[in-house]
């Protein structure tokens, strides 16, 4: 067994060079337990990763690059020997793993304990959807606003679009003639996206590519790179090809902030394979979002599922300040130029023994299917064919 006397002088040695960071023992080694333990290791200012103490029955040992402190059975132990400020419950399976005795106990001197999809959220900015069952939604504080949140979100919006019509009208103009003078096609590129409860509407942009001989196979953008013209990468490039949806937002089809809306022919397909998806048709979707200006476009289904955990967390957390700050942060990025920088990997920000092999998410244990009557049914074989990329 590898216990605290292995992991003993790398524990010192980390208390040494952070005094004053938290002392951090995290219980478990799945999924959820390797996402906190990377978020950690990016963090070295605040936290003071302990180590980890396994607790699935597949798991035999803490991830690479962290010290094994024990079993859960020597939890006791290993929290007094360490005493640490903080322990993160990370563990997929708690029906019988949970050590409650040492648990109590160490909450009873002071010691915080804390569940991991909560602790993953607050470091972040994200909810585990694999991990989650779905009381852990219901019964969880957020996902609500007041009418009068909603009306001055409304308004923000409208204001917004309106201010920003006015603004850019000058360059809208540019901008066509730019289009039209570099390629064959219409200046505008219109296709119907999933809006509010899944109901389609006709999204506006600037085309940046150019038209297909025939069907792209993908409608992401990676699999079409080779199409964009000079005029659509350095619309990309600071987001000038989303200005026309200005439109859409006085029309009642999108807010200012929100989730993106995607294609109607991508719906079927992400209800299936990403957990909880049908929940961000339950807010109208925006311009600009928490995703986008924390991990940026998506060009595949995992990148897709990425997403998605900023999403949740912005439909369970959004308010107008929470608004005000994407969109003050999206301001920022049109100005520096990376509205088309490749999104960033969470996992790749941390040290190389931290990284994971990403997968397409399962269904998380027990996760429930929209109700018939809340999203309105959209067709999954609905084709644009449109000579733009349709990826946001």
């Amino acid at each position: 067994m590898i216990g605290l006397n292995a992991a003993g002088p790398a524990v010192r040695d980390l208390a040494v060079v952070r005094p004053f960071a938290r002392r951090v023992i995290v219980l478990g080694s799945g999924t959820l337990a390797r996402r906190i333990i990377c978020r950690i290791s990016t963090m070295p200012a605040r936290y003071n990763l302990l180590g980890s103490v396994p607790g699935e029955v597949s798991s035999d040992a803490a991830p690479p690059g962290v010290a094994l402190l024990g079993t859960l059975g020597q939890l006791d132990r290993i929290i007094k020997e360490t005493r640490p400020d903080v322990v993160i419950v990370a563990l997929e399976e708690r029906r019988r793993n949970l050590p409650l005795r040492a648990l109590l106990e160490a909450r009873a001197v002071g010691i915080a304990i804390e569940d991991g999809a909560s602790a993953l959220e607050r470091l972040s900015g994200t909810l585990p959807i694999e991990s989650l069952p779905p009381g852990a939604l219901i019964f969880s504080p957020g996902f609500h606003r007041s009418r009068l949140d909603l009306a001055l979100s409304r308004i923000l919006s409208l204001l917004g679009a309106l201010a920003g019509l006015v603004v850019a009208s000058p360059m809208f103009a540019l901008i066509a003639v730019l289009i039209a003078l570099e390629s064959r096609g219409g200046v505008l590129f219109v296709q119907e996206r999933a809006g509010l409860h899944g109901k389609p509407f006709r999204l506006m942009k600037f085309r940046t590519m150019r038209a297909a001989r025939q069907r792209p196979a993908s409608e992401w953008a990676a699999d079409n790179g080779h199409r964009i013209t000079l005029v659509g990468r350095w619309l990309r490039a600071f987001r000038l090809d989303e200005l026309p949806q200005l439109v859409n937002v006085l029309r009642g089809d999108m807010n200012l902030v929100g989730p993106r809306p995607h294609p109607c022919s991508n719906i079927d397909l992400f209800m299936r394979k990403i957990p909880y998806y049908w929940i961000r048709m339950t807010v109208r979707p925006g311009l600009t979002g928490w995703a986008q200006i924390r991990y940026g476009y998506a060009n595949n289904l995992d990148q897709e599922t990425e997403k998605m955990r900023y999403d949740l967390y912005y439909i369970k957390r959004r308010s107008v300040w929470m608004d005000i700050r994407i969109l003050a942060e999206t301001v920022r990025i049109v100005l520096l130029g990376r509205g088309a920088a490749a999104p960033v990997e969470p996992l790749r920000a941390t040290p190389a023994p931290f990284r994971a092999r990403r997968r397409v998410a399962p269904r998380s244990p027990g996760a429930i299917a929209p109700s018939p009557g809340l999203i309105q049914p959209v067709l999954a074989d609905r084709r644009s064919g449109h000579p733009d990329s349709p990826a946001a």
